[in-house]
């Protein structure tokens, strides 16, 4: 453990992760490669929280949800996390990985509720901690709910596994000249405007000095390589 670049880490995922190539739910052999990556970062030594969004599944900010209250509308979004976190567990524990899932929204029949000192003690157990539902509360994106767990227990980075490698200037999937950036400073994310992370989670993680590394979850080797200092993504500090 004293090898590693970071003890403790959140790991934030977009639920779009989790349907692969079918776009939407979720692909069970895509939560068995997630579940892998976590379980060697464990291995190694390394705490993990992990923040997952419901996009696979359901989000209150699409079209599918205009004319919907925007409140009702992210609820049902917290909800659709819940179903991700007990996906992610399922596949961790039947790895061996001990696991909890810890919720902003009360559902005792399922899941724990959070509670950040026991949160801790989790980590500070080796077991792999789930926070789903957000923030609990509307108008909050899964994004910034990661930067305040992040914070809250003491995490020493968000990962931030995507689709793509890193931060670029512009989409590289429909601009193949995109430009990747290697490191750029909070302000630089806010200027730009480049959608990392919403506003609000760049700014909590800026007056916290908390960095953030964006990388590729689809590279089974990525986490590891990050854990052990290898450059990987883009870091935002």
């Amino acid at each position: 453990m004293a090898g590693l670049r970071f003890k403790r880490i959140l790991l934030k995922l977009s639920g779009e992760m989790l349907a692969g190539n079918q776009g939407y739910g979720i692909q069970p052999a895509v939560v068995d490669g997630i579940a892998s990556q976590i379980q060697t970062a464990r291995d190694l030594g390394a705490q993990v929280a992990v923040v997952i969004g419901g996009g696979n599944i359901f989000r209150g900010l699409s079209d599918e949800a205009a004319g919907m209250e925007r409140a009702s509308a992210d609820y049902m979004g917290m909800l659709a996390t819940v179903l991700n976190a007990l996906a992610l567990q399922n596949r961790l524990e039947q790895r061996g990985v001990h696991t909890r899932v810890q919720s902003a929204i009360e559902m005792m029949e399922l899941v724990e509720p959070y509670i950040r000192r026991k949160a801790i003690r989790h980590l500070e157990k080796g077991r792999v901690v789930i926070f789903a539902a957000g923030t609990g509360n509307p108008y909050f994106s899964t994004d910034t709910a990661a930067a305040l767990r992040a914070m809250e227990v003491h995490a020493e980075v968000i990962l931030k596994g995507t689709k793509v490698d890193g931060i670029y200037d512009k989409d590289p999937v429909k601009h193949p000249e995109a430009l990747k950036y290697e490191e750029l400073s909070y302000f630089q994310v806010l200027e730009k405007e480049l959608k990392v992370m919403d506003a609000t989670a760049i700014t909590l993680c800026m007056d916290n000095k908390l960095p953030v590394i964006v990388f590729s979850a689809r590279d089974p080797e990525n986490i590891r390589r990050l854990l052990e200092g290898e450059p990987v993504g883009t870091i935002v500090h």
